[in-house]
């Protein structure tokens, strides 16, 4: 694939935040864009994270492929993964 069609395709991002509220209050997601869905985030409009609001954005990783994207989101929301990212991403 040549360099140009690269940077054509979409790319997804998994995302951690923490809540500036309540600290101990984290949160990892999956999205193809991260400054609409951090706005999102933070505006309220996503349930499960309205409560703490505000966000701030901790750490991302971006994949070409939606599926190991998908797949890196799974692993960090897994038990070896949370302490993974407790080690190496909060």
């Amino acid at each position: 694939m040549k360099c140009l069609d690269l940077l054509k395709k979409a790319m997804h991002y998994v995302y951690l935040l923490r809540s500036e509220a309540s600290p101990d209050q984290t949160y990892v997601g999956l999205t193809s864009d991260l400054r609409e869905r951090l706005a999102t985030h933070n505006s309220g409009h996503s349930a499960y994270t309205a409560k703490h609001k505000p966000w701030t954005l901790v750490h991302y990783s971006a994949f070409q492929d939606r599926e190991r994207a998908s797949a890196y989101e799974r692993y960090l929301k897994s038990g070896s993964g949370r302490a993974f990212a407790k080690r190496h991403l909060w």
